[in-house]
């Protein structure tokens, strides 16, 4: 139950190992998807997660573990939507026709279909491009192109890969306004992205992994709450040698006129804001939590600033 209301899982994957080679990719991989929520699936290049994304689709199958949808096993295709990392629309195909081509495979109803297709190149600004060949399309129209194609039958559960690969800011915030109206009318989404940003913004939960190993599964709020420590930047002619010996700073950055402190993780900030020196030169100080991007990056890079074997489990 959250909030009073009874959570409906989706997707459920259990204890899922894969092997290639003697190489394993998959480690125990458990996570769930509920609907009505979007969730990311994070990690670094080699991490697993296109082989976790692969297994959901059925496109290859694991060594070990259960993927289950909605309690079943058999994959419901006519349920799902996929826009996959690697694009694969038929070149020589005109727009109109591949989509209807496309939701015609899930069993979509054609007259309703091209109602919708319609609807969607206007409101992705590609209206009077129904006939006009894939190929002739530029990058982004393409991803828009494709992006209607996952979404077109109405699926129940959305996997989006890299979603907003070459997408201009404006029509990435197209996408992010459909998807978020997309999981507000019940859709389960899993989306995987390297803009943590966008991740941070838009994600409810989150599973990361790396090498094969869950590191992170939680609510957007805790993972924030568990991992991000507070930093506070300071712009002024400050040197770090005035900071650093100051209580619960744990490191100290300097770029430019500005020093950033982080601070370590049980910090009060209103009495540690008070402790800060007069001498300082302070023209302008803000306090905030280390972004996604920089627990990604931590964790990629294996700088091991987050708590060894630390973990939110949803």
């Amino acid at each position: 139950m959250e909030g009073g209301t009874m959570v409906e899982t989706f997707l459920k994957v259990e204890g899922l190992r894969k092997s290639f080679k003697e190489i394993e990719v998959l480690k125990e991989i458990s996570f769930e998807v509920n609907k009505g929520e979007i969730m990311a699936i994070l990690g670094p290049n080699g991490a697993g997660k296109s082989t976790t994304i692969r297994n959901i689709m059925g496109i290859m199958y694991p060594d070990q573990g259960s993927i289950t949808f909605q309690g079943h096993t058999e994959i419901p295709r006519n349920k799902i939507g996929y826009l996959p990392e690697e694009r694969g629309l038929y070149k020589n195909v005109k727009v109109l026709d591949i989509l209807l081509y496309l939701a015609d495979l899930k069993d979509y109803p054609i007259k309703k279909a091209k109602e919708r297709a319609l609807s969607y190149l206007k409101k992705f600004g590609l209206e009077g491009k129904e006939k006009v060949s894939v190929e002739e399309l530029s990058k982004g129209m393409g991803q828009k192109v494709q992006f209607i194609a996952s979404i077109l039958h109405e699926p129940e559960f959305l996997i989006l890969d890299e979603p907003f690969s070459g997408l201009d800011p404006v029509s990435q915030e197209l996408f992010k306004y459909e998807i978020k109206n997309l999981a507000a009318n019940g859709t389960a989404i899993l989306l995987s992205s390297h803009q943590m940003n966008l991740v941070e913004e838009m994600c409810d939960r989150l599973f990361l992994i790396h090498r094969g190993q869950k590191v992170i599964y939680g609510t957007m709020g805790d993972v924030k709450k568990e991992y991000a420590n507070f930093k506070c930047t300071i712009k002024g002619k400050n040197r770090v040698e005035d900071v650093e010996g100051l209580a619960e700073v744990q490191r100290v950055e300097q770029s430019d006129d500005a020093i950033t402190l982080f601070l370590s993780k049980d910090v009060n900030i209103a009495s540690w804001v008070r402790s800060l020196p007069e001498t300082l030169e302070i023209n302008e100080l803000t306090i905030d939590r280390i972004s996604l991007h920089e627990i990604f990056i931590d964790i990629a890079t294996d700088k091991n600033i987050l708590k060894e074997g630390a973990e939110i489990n949803a």
